[in-house]
């Protein structure tokens, strides 16, 4: 797999080293090397990730550990969360090979892609998911529809291997390029604090669903760096603002 297809596959709070190990051998088979994990339950390094490994001992050592998913995403400006759960939130939803050819043709142009995966048994909280731009969801038997962590990342990872080609990547002379999630999140936090000091989060009920309601609403307009730059320039502005 060429150097320029290679999103990141995020482990969202994974809980058992083992499972990591397991992760790696299946990134590495379909060649992804490029391992995140936010918060291992079991700390990190995991003395059970090895032997699972079984081979891919690279990916472990590589592995990055973040504290928070949008510390692991901060690079990347395209976003998949795998779920299987209705979240309710207005986001595109794709399979894996779906997936897989839109992770192309965005990496094709430059732009960092990551795969986000929840904890083993419970999976992503909606503040996770509200985070990425898209939803992956594998068809399973609706009769049992329960993978592991490890199949889940290798069911993707196939698609993704299938989906490349050897053509040599192409990058626009100037690319302007999505904005990175650092960016997007920073406008996130901003608005959010400007709103806060305005009073707008009135109900304390709602307040938790009208923030990642807001954040989805951010994440969807797919800004580029410029448009979060612009957009923060706005809210600087609204925020100076005196009451007539």
């Amino acid at each position: 797999m060429s150097k320029g297809f290679l999103p990141a596959i995020v482990l969202v709070r994974p809980q058992l080293g083992e499972n990591i190990g397991k992760t790696a051998r299946a990134m590495l088979n379909f060649g992804l090397t490029d391992l995140r994990l936010v918060a291992p339950r079991d700390g990190w390094p995991n003395p059970d990730a090895g032997p699972s490994a079984a081979g891919a001992g690279r990916v472990i050592e590589a592995a990055r550990v973040f504290e928070t998913v949008e510390q692991a995403i901060a690079d990347c400006t395209h976003v998949y969360a795998t779920t299987v759960r209705d979240r309710d939130m207005p986001k595109p939803v794709v399979t894996p090979s779906e997936a897989a050819a839109q992770i192309h043709g965005l990496q094709k142009m430059g732009n960092q892609t990551a795969i986000l995966f929840g904890p083993e048994r419970s999976g992503m909280t909606n503040d996770d998911v509200a985070l990425a731009d898209t939803v992956l969801t594998v068809p399973v038997n609706s009769e049992y529809g329960s993978l592991n962590l490890a199949q889940a990342v290798i069911l993707v990872a196939y698609e993704l291997f299938k989906t490349h080609d050897t053509t040599p990547v192409h990058q626009p002379a100037h690319p302007e390029g999505l904005a990175t999630k650092a960016e997007v999140v920073g406008l996130m936090e901003h608005l959010e604090a400007e709103l806060t000091k305005s009073g707008f989060f009135r109900s304390k009920d709602r307040q938790d669903s009208m923030r990642r309601t807001i954040r989805n609403l951010i994440q969807n307009a797919g800004f580029c760096s410029q448009e979060v730059q612009t957009m923060r320039g706005i809210v600087k502005s609204l925020s100076r603002r005196k009451p007539e």
